[in-house]
Formats: structure tokens, C-alpha cells, sequence
């Protein structure tokens, strides 16, 4: 059974769902997407922890955005609702698990409150900056987004983007879930996502290096803008980061192999001996 909370930021009202039981566990999705797009991975992580299911800024049942903003200014959003959980359940800290803009965002919160987060899970989240041909692509598409939504070549763009072949032949599940999240959002909130969440990312190097908690990079085999041999590379220059593929996925894995994606993220938990113990002496 799930409930639900909002929490004031100065981004607006967010919306978060509730399910499960344990130690805390905050969720913050991907672009085009909303909180929903947990729910193939939830029944698995609701087993291990109460997992906080956030609606970013403008999507699902968020309050909506009128200009885009940062990665920084969405870390402090998030942040004031890691200081609601922490303060409601009496706990000092949180896990974290982010797809794309959610890996970004808890990237800086954990560089940012080291002490708030326990450990973090960035699926699919690169850490440079948008490149320059997908800067090019995402430009053009834009101003077509503005004038026709999420129709024709523009839905096939962004569909191409998120998920493999395999996934818009054989998922219309997967596909569905995408399209109902766009619809919730409305086109200006997409369009403010877009610029927030992936014209206006910066170079999070920096901010993944100063992470002291325990860090799980989840790449996909079928990205290339995050391959990974790049997130191996970053993971080496941090405290305590790994980094485990999911084939069979592009951006949203946690969507497409919802199995592999919480197989890695439990045995990741158990096998982290700081945050198993945690974990342990708050149930």
C-alpha cells in the first residue's frame, strides 16, 4: 500500500510516493519520465527499504516549473526533502537511487551533505556535460517539441533515446509508461526538464571525487554517451564507487530489466558492509 507526502522547496511543491518498509530510500527519476517509472524495480526494493519515490519539478504530481533551473538548485530541492524524511523517520541519513537527472542530483547531494546520505545508486547517469552532437540534436528538437508535442519524429527521437530496439518492438508496457508521464508533465514542463536536467548539466566530476559514501555506478550496454569503460574510469578517482552493466537497456533500465537492476542494487546494499550494517540497526 502506498501513501504519499509533499514537501515545499523553493523549486515548488513536490510530490512524493511512499511504499514499503525499512530505512529510508529516496528515488528521483530520469527525464520524460515520473516517479512511476519505478514501479517494475519497487516490489524488490520495497522488500529492503521505504522507498521514497520523488516527481522532480514539473512532472507527475510536482508542482509545475516556469523557467529551467540547475542541477544544483534541483540537489536543493531534494535536500529539503532528505532533511523531511530524515526528521519524520528519526533517522541521520538516506540511501539514494537516481536514473539520469536523479543520478545527477544525487550526486551533489551526496557531495553536498555527506552526512545525509548512506549510499548512492546512479543509473545511467554520466557525470561530463551533454556532448556537442547531442546539444546539436536536442536544440532542433526542441523548438518541434514546442509546436507538435510528442508526436511523430519527435516521439520517435526521444523513444529512440530511452529504449532499445527490443523494448519498442516487444514492451508496449514500457512505452506506454513514457508516454502517460509526458502527458502528466504537459509540453512546457517537459521543454523546462529538458533544459534543467540536460542542456544546462555541468561537469560533475568534481562532485562524484569529494563522495565519501559508498557509490554504485549501474551503466547500460547500449548508451553511448555513458559507456561502461567511462563510468569505470570516473569510479576509480572516488572513494568507493563500482560499477555493474545491465544489458538489454538504454537510459532507463530500472524500466527495461527491472530484474538486473534490483539484483544489482540488493546485492550491492548486502555486500557494502557500512551500509548493510546501517541498514540492519535501523529495522
Amino acid at each position: 500500500m502506498t501513501r504519499t507526502m509533499d514537501v515545499d522547496t523553493d523549486l515548488g511543491r513536490l510530490h512524493v510516493t511512499i511504499a514499503g518498509d525499512g530505512p529510508p530510500l529516496l528515488a528521483w527519476h530520469s527525464l520524460f519520465v515520473d516517479s512511476t517509472s519505478w514501479n517494475r524495480v519497487l516490489p524488490a526494493l520495497t522488500g529492503e527499504r521505504t522507498v521514497f519515490m520523488i516527481d522532480a519539478p514539473g512532472c507527475g504530481g510536482s508542482e509545475s516549473v516556469r523557467e529551467p533551473t540547475t542541477i544544483e538548485a534541483c540537489a536543493a530541492a531534494a535536500a529539503r526533502v532528505v532533511e523531511e524524511v530524515t526528521g519524520r523517520v528519526g533517522v541521520p541519513s538516506v540511501d539514494w537511487i537516481g536514473n539520469a537527472w536523479g543520478g545527477h542530483v544525487g550526486m551533489v547531494v551526496a557531495a553536498t551533505m555527506p552526512e545525509s546520505v548512506r549510499s548512492l545508486v546512479a543509473i545511467s547517469s554520466p557525470t561530463h556535460p551533454l556532448g556537442p552532437d547531442l546539444r546539436r540534436k536536442i536544440s532542433v528538437l526542441l523548438p518541434l517539441y514546442r509546436l507538435i508535442g510528442p508526436r511523430g519524429p519527435v516521439r520517435s527521437a526521444i523513444e529512440d533515446t530511452l529504449f532499445t530496439e527490443a523494448t519498442r518492438a516487444s514492451d508496449p508496457e514500457a512505452i506506454d509508461l513514457y508516454r502517460a508521464a509526458v502527458r502528466r508533465a504537459g509540453r512546457g514542463n517537459v521543454i523546462t526538464s529538458v533544459r534543467t536536467a540536460a542542456m544546462n548539466r555541468t561537469d560533475l566530476s568534481a562532485a562524484a571525487r569529494s563522495i565519501a559514501c559508498p557509490v554504485l555506478f549501474l551503466t547500460t550496454d547500449d548508451r553511448g554517451e555513458w559507456t561502461p569503460d567511462e563510468a569505470l574510469a570516473v569510479a576509480r578517482t572516488m572513494v568507493d564507487a563500482r560499477e555493474v552493466t545491465i544489458a538489454g537497456s538504454r537510459v532507463l533500465p530500472a524500466v527495461e530489466q527491472p530484474a538486473a537492476v534490483a539484483d544489482a542494487v540488493l546485492h550491492f546494499w548486502k555486500t557494502t558492509p557500512a551500509v548493510r550494517r546501517d541498514a540492519d540497526q535501523l529495522r
